[in-house]
């Protein structure tokens, strides 16, 4: 089988840095710090400032912004209510403000799918838009955007990025439908007394603040109970914090959108989202991925839904069957329901199906770890590509020395449980130049598509950079032996 390998590599670069808050954990060395701040006189504020700007300013969009909020963000934390002038508060929230490299370290684990915007293009093109894992210090994960164009010779153009990288604003009053909320916390076997209450006493939308309203009330209503309720109260929280909404700002090129942990179980990154185009039942195109959520400790399978890449929903994926890594969506519902495929046992592939995205109760094995070289494990590489010979599914097998290798099965479309056709030998598998960094001798993707007959593969590099292959499908088809 001839696989194209185009050369195009995409490498992690130290100097795509995004604007952060720097958290001090301790109220007392705030405090300290704005004293500091304080003996300054006006002329060495801005002196100060000056400085600070004229260091950082052209990095960043939108600096004198985040610097004031970050200082309202802190302003509890003064010692008087005297006014504060503008330079200071500026200067102020530099203090707790800090610069992220968040590629320093890789950028890796691509995703790729047709971009909502498809005007202005010569026949045969199409424009695609691509997610990478993002990975910084303290190995921080979060997602961030690539564009480019496939022509009608299925050669890749990929957009230059800018230098700027800038994170989304957290939406204020997102709702959550209570009944939606409620059912999530019962799956969770978040209940009780203070569950039943907080709920009744909500309407049937609300937002976070609702919510933090009422359980304070609730709390001061059952003060002796409290050492039993505050963990309920804090796990309740939790979860709101984990299904939030986050809108980019429309004049922002693709590049310099990333999406960074901002809810707690997610805190220590976001890692390998697996974007699919989704054709609702009413036509009506949307974009899903399923991610890991990592809080230092815990992994936890999340979704996003966005319609245009600017606006995204997150929220948390239920179910008894929500375990492990590895989901993927079908592109469209099967049979009148939502299809996905998992690997709740770190070795095989399932099938799941249900009647809501987020919600998942039964899965079904379909593939095994069957060859000398995906013995250790078996999982997809991204969400099934529909081709009239059936679902073609790219998965990772993992062999001896712990070497990852790509291949390919093909379920059927009307029946995705039967599995009809697979690849005997890799696919893919990393060659001289692709073996050495972070993880050795890995290629790994989150998403292929199909384009003018090929098969288009972004993949990465031994969790290091990413590149693309590119593959007649009707070789990958021919190739498969019937099962």
């Amino acid at each position: 089988m001839f696989v194209t390998r185009t050369g195009i590599i995409l490498k992690p670069n130290n100097s795509r840095v995004v604007i952060r808050p720097f958290d001090v954990d301790n109220s007392t060395r705030v405090e300290r710090i704005l004293a500091r701040v304080a003996s300054l006189t006006e002329g060495e504020v801005e002196h100060q400032l000056e400085q600070v700007l004229q260091d950082f300013h052209a990095r960043h969009q939108r600096t004198r912004e985040f610097f004031l909020n970050r200082f309202d963000q802190v302003r509890r934390h003064l010692l008087t209510d005297l006014p504060v002038s503008a330079c200071r508060q500026l200067l102020i929230g530099s203090y707790f403000s800090q610069e992220y490299a968040l590629e320093s370290a890789a950028l890796f684990n691509p995703s790729m799918v047709w971009h909502p915007d498809q005007s202005s293009l010569s026949s045969g093109s199409r424009r695609f838009i691509l997610s990478l894992r993002a990975t910084g210090e303290g190995h921080i994960s979060s997602i961030t955007f690539r564009s480019g164009v496939i022509d009608s010779g299925s050669r890749i153009h990929m957009d230059e990025p800018t230098r700027f990288v800038q994170t989304p604003e957290q939406v204020p009053n997102a709702l959550y439908e209570k009944t939606l909320f409620h059912r999530k916390l019962t799956e969770l076997g978040i209940n009780g007394s203070l569950t039943e209450q907080t709920m009744a006493a909500l309407g049937e939308a609300f937002t976070l603040n609702d919510l933090e309203r009422t359980l304070q009330n609730v709390l001061k209503s059952h003060r002796t109970r409290a050492q039993e309720f505050e963990p309920i109260a804090q796990a309740m929280l939790v979860l709101a914090k984990a299904n939030y909404e986050i809108q980019f700002n429309p004049q922002q090129n693709v590049s310099e959108r990333i999406i960074f942990p901002s809810s707690p179980t997610e805190s220590n990154g976001i890692e390998d989202a697996r974007f699919v185009q989704f054709t609702q039942s009413d036509g009506r195109l949307s974009y899903y991925a399923t991610y890991t959520a990592y809080n230092g400790r815990v992994t936890l399978p999340q979704m996003l839904e966005t319609d245009d890449f600017l606006h995204f929903k997150m929220g948390t994926l239920n179910g008894p069957e929500v375990r492990n890594k590895g989901f993927a969506l079908f592109p469209r519902m099967v049979n009148g329901q939502y299809a996905m495929l998992s690997r709740q046992d770190n070795e095989c592939i399932y099938l799941m199906y249900s009647d809501q995205p987020h919600f998942w109760y039964s899965k079904e094995l379909i593939a095994r770890p069957t060859f000398p070289w995906e013995f250790i494990q078996l999982g997809n590489c991204g969400s099934p590509i529909e081709t009239e010979a059936g679902w073609l599914v790219l998965t990772h097998g993992v062999g001896p020395m712990r070497r990852y290798a790509l291949g390919a099965f093909l379920l059927d479309r009307d029946d995705p449980s039967r599995l009809i056709g697979r690849l005997k030998t890799p696919l893919l598998e990393a060659n001289a130049n692709e073996r050495e960094g972070y993880v050795p001798n890995v290629v790994y993707s989150c998403g292929a598509v199909v384009h003018g007959g090929n098969l288009v593969i972004p993949y990465a590099m031994s969790d290091y950079a990413s590149t693309f292959a590119i593959v007649p499908l009707a070789d990958v088809l021919r190739g498969m032996t019937q099962s």
